[in-house]
């Protein structure tokens, strides 16, 4: 079992920057595909950011695009989203998730996937 704590989140103005990390522990991380999902009060979680964990190819949902990227340190077994140019929009509980297994196109929906941690609080003001 692979157990994934996030960490870095917290309060930005709008328009600053926050980095956050994804530890994964437990059992060698043989996640296919790993991602970053984010859950404000009242809404579903959304998609927001993924990545190959083998290759480190990449994909983004549209919001975030050109402003948040996405990354691995396969030796740390750490994954990371910086975020700049926040939106207060971009306010919500981020998550990390694991999928083992690869699928034909890019697993943009938390059922897909196999384990989470338990999430950060970011929060940006206007």
């Amino acid at each position: 079992q692979v157990q994934l704590v996030e960490s870095g989140g917290g309060l930005v103005q709008a328009g600053g920057s926050l980095r956050l990390s994804c530890a994964a522990s437990g059992r060698t991380v043989s996640s296919y595909y790993m991602a970053w999902f984010r859950q404000a009060p009242g809404k579903e979680r959304e998609f927001v950011a993924a990545i190959i964990w083998s290759g480190g190819n990449t994909y983004y949902a549209d919001p975030v695009k050109g402003r948040f990227t996405i990354s691995r340190d396969k030796a740390a077994n750490t994954m990371y989203l910086q975020m700049n140019i926040l939106k207060p929009e971009d306010t919500a509980v981020y998550y990390c998730g694991g999928k083992d297994r690869y699928s034909s196109r890019w697993p943009v929906t938390p059922y897909e996937y196999d384990y989470w941690g338990q999430g950060t609080q970011v929060t940006v003001s206007s």
